[in-house]
């Protein structure tokens, strides 16, 4: 006896059941009940999200022959046809493996011809972004001028790679990553139909790893349910998706708390007998900090409904809420950087150990002006000046000038730079205060280039944020200009009061042209 797969038994068959794209179907529902459908779509999204799926109940809909408003019956003999794979007017193509010209020709060359069974013809092209530039040459001629009885249903995960002239004849549709609520309460829904014993926070898991697609959500809902024979629990899936039993993960989260560098190795090493997916650790533990900020900060209603509300309480009814922003960000960037290290655990154990390493000045006994409280903080030793309880005072010119100087900034960077000065700083978080002037250089990419010149410089797990001044501010520019003011307005006095310029003007009737005097030097500092 055949198995049918999750993912195919629960495929939807018709427009309501398609999840989380109701902008697609409501456009394609008006389009079809008023009849005003387009000779060509492009359906453009991730994988799993529906892009084929909604292409073939949009055929099915075309080819009804007892549509009600603009959904297909699934009775009549097109419907069934389609649904079982056999309808000879619906010609349905893996651009990836057709993206020779010859290939392309071939499929078209029977375009002109009426359709064989239903009322339209209908050419459903897979991953299109893969054909090549003369399949699309080829492919052109035809969306330009189809047959009235022609329609053209195209998917991408690409759609950046399709010819503008090709995207230029296609109605296009972004369909949207799947929320992790929504994935979880249709797998919930289908375990229920199924009559599949499922725990709800295996589930959520299994939601998270499927990272927006409905498809791989089922299909990793077929592979734990294998795995765990038939039933369905958290500790089967997080084992089969190689993250962290909650035990483990709260005995990490423990050592973390309490500065135990010895036990916090001691979880490491037995982990490693699990052979887990360290990057899938690393994620499940800034779920959990996450959890936590959310917990302190909107209360137990706002936690997803997976969470451990218990255990969230009580991890974080002993942490503040700064340790746990820096633990988060600590969390995801040494996920991130995982495959730059030696080996995954290393990489893992380092992870860790900074965790410890990176603590709020308060945490480690207080600091000093450029001590080592500093130098654990992150901010770099000797850059600023910490005050008690972790916090930043504000700095001065003389402190932020020698930060910059210590960047070796160029160009617009450094403008910006010179523009700013120092609003706010804690341990975890520098806030630049911009001057309305210079408000015109906080591009994407400047301000990107001077967070990460920032972060070299003080530490990784520091968060840069700008803000806009109401006026001018007292930064490196603004004193430059100041200066060249003063030095304009001595220049001029010192011509208004000359008095041999003076016997000219008297003797020649002549005047001092405005914006002729220039100082006979200029305020420099980079």
């Amino acid at each position: 006896m055949s198995y049918l797969a999750l993912a195919r038994k629960w495929r939807p068959g018709f427009f309501s059941d398609v999840a989380g794209q109701d902008h697609v179907v409501r456009a394609l529902l008006n389009a079809l009940e008023s009849d005003r459908v387009h000779h060509a779509f492009l359906f453009a999204g991730t994988r799993g999200v529906g892009k084929t799926t909604i292409a073939r109940i949009l055929s099915k809909a075309l080819n009804c022959e007892a549509p009600n408003g603009g959904e297909p019956c699934g009775k009549c003999s097109p419907c069934v046809s389609i649904d079982q794979g056999r309808f000879v007017d619906l010609l349905e193509v893996d651009a990836a493996s057709r993206t020779k010209v010859d290939q392309t020709r071939e499929l078209l060359e029977n375009v002109q011809y009426t359709p064989t069974s239903g009322r339209y013809k209908i050419y459903l092209i897979d991953e299109v972004h893969m054909l090549s530039a003369s399949s699309f040459n080829a492919l052109l001629k035809t969306l330009e001028e189809p047959p009235p009885h022609v329609k053209f249903l195209l998917a991408t995960t690409d759609p950046q790679k399709l010819p503008v002239t090709v995207l230029s004849r296609c109605l296009q549709f972004n369909l949207k990553r799947l929320p992790t609520a929504l994935i979880t309460e249709r797998m919930a829904y289908i375990c229920e139909q199924e009559k599949i014993e499922a725990e709800v926070a295996a589930l959520g898991r299994l939601a998270r790893a499927a990272n927006g697609s409905m498809r791989d959500g089922l299909s990793l809902l077929d592979q734990a349910l294998v795995f765990g024979g038939g039933k369905l629990n958290d500790a089967d899936v997080a084992e089969m998706l190689g993250s962290m039993d909650p035990r483990h993960l709260t005995e990490i989260m423990q050592a973390v708390i309490a500065g135990d560098a010895a036990g916090l190795m001691q979880q490491a090493r037995q982990l490693q007998e699990l052979v887990p997916d360290y990057a899938a650790v690393l994620d499940d533990l800034a779920i959990l900090l996450q959890q936590i900020a959310v917990m302190q900060l909107a209360g137990e209603g706002a936690l997803d409904e997976d969470a451990d509300v218990a255990l969230v309480a009580g991890l974080g009814a002993q942490i503040d809420g700064e340790t746990v922003q820096l633990l988060y960000q600590i969390a995801i960037t040494g996920s991130r950087d995982l495959a730059l290290a030696p080996d995954p655990r290393i990489g893992f154990e380092m992870t860790l150990l900074r965790m410890l390493a990176f603590r709020p000045a308060a945490e480690v006994g207080g600091a000093a002006s450029g001590g080592e409280g500093a130098r654990q903080a992150g901010l770099g030793a000797g850059s600023m000046q910490l005050a008690s309880g972790g916090q930043v005072k504000h700095a001065g010119p003389v402190n932020w000038d020698e930060l910059l100087k210590s960047l070796a900034l160029k160009g617009m960077t450094l403008q910006l730079a010179r523009n700013c000065a120092v609003a706010e700083q804690t341990d975890t978080t520098l806030v630049l205060e911009l001057s309305q002037s210079g408000k015109h250089l906080l591009t994407d990419s400047q301000k990107g280039l001077l967070t990460e010149a920032l972060r070299r410089q003080l530490g990784e797990a520091v968060t840069v944020r700008f803000i806009i001044a109401a006026g001018d501010i007292d930064c490196e520019a603004a004193r430059d200009k100041q200066a060249v003011l003063e030095q304009q307005a001595d220049a001029e006095g010192e011509i208004r009061n000359d008095p041999a310029i003076n016997r000219i003007i008297e003797a020649f009737d002549a005047r001092v042209v405005d914006g002729s005097v220039k100082p006979s030097g200029s305020p420099t500092r980079h």
